[in-house]
């Protein structure tokens, strides 16, 4: 833990529920930023309250924080997470070009899913009082396929694709020194920086891809996210600007 962040606590669970809902149970009691691991989670959930499936071994944590600026920006957050699980992983695994990104809160390892991210806010008058950016990593198990919605990209596991054993607590430890580095960067010269080092990881940049929102599906050219993190596709009828959506490949 030499590499610990400076200012930021570190609280490990045996067992809980949900390391999101524990983050907001403790998040008005913290005076500075704090992640929760938990090494057993009982009711984890993805993305519009989707199970999370969390065998033992796997990691589960969230980071609570303060953000400042306006709740667009706290949202961004979600590429800051999304860089440093990708330096995390390569740190663990010596492998650069195994990882990409997938849009909007996604990690790809050799084309599968390994890891997923959630935001989620606690407001305060027009702000963001409380931040909790919640990470799920498949260290040593994935799902099965009939697990995930068809067509969904297939999860797969950090041991299975590479051979590399790590705990959870292990992973945490490279996880929070490279998100740190990049909060700090995304406070300090805003979003421009860590949305050019995205999309030099982004997976299907400049290839046909499918959106699929609440109320229509969208096929196009993937071109780049914009200043807001939108997702942007050029279309048979024209660019779409896609604040929010579930990507197929």
């Amino acid at each position: 833990m030499q590499d610990w962040p400076e200012g930021v606590g570190r609280r490990v669970l045996q067992s809980v529920d949900s390391t999101m809902a524990e983050g907001a149970r403790i998040a008005p009691s913290l005076a500075s930023a704090e992640w929760v691991l938990a090494l057993d989670q009982t009711a984890g959930h993805g993305r519009r309250g989707r199970a999370w499936a969390s065998p033992q071994g796997n990691f589960f944590a969230s980071l609570v924080m303060r953000p400042d600026g306006p709740p667009a920006a706290a949202a961004l957050r979600s590429f800051v997470a999304a860089l440093a699980l990708r330096e995390a992983f390569v740190a663990a695994t010596g492998r650069d070009a195994s990882f990409k990104l997938k849009w909007p809160n996604d990690v790809l390892l050799n084309g599968g899913k390994v890891a997923g991210i959630l935001l989620e806010s606690v407001g305060a008058g027009q702000g963001v009082s409380h931040l909790i950016i919640g990470i799920g990593v498949n260290l040593v198990a994935a799902p099965g396929a009939d697990q995930v919605e068809p067509g969904a990209v297939p999860p797969v596991s950090l041991l299975s694709e590479t051979g590399t054993r790590i705990s959870p607590e292990a992973f945490l430890d490279l996880l929070a020194p490279a998100f740190a580095r990049l909060e700090e960067q995304f406070s300090t010269y805003g979003f421009a920086p860590i949305r050019t080092a995205w999309l030099n990881e982004a997976a299907r940049l400049g290839e046909t891809i499918t959106a699929r929102t609440t109320s229509e599906t969208i096929t196009g050219r993937f071109e780049t996210i914009d200043e807001a993190g939108n997702l942007i596709l050029t279309t048979a009828k024209g660019r779409r600007v896609i604040p929010a959506a579930d990507i197929f490949f």
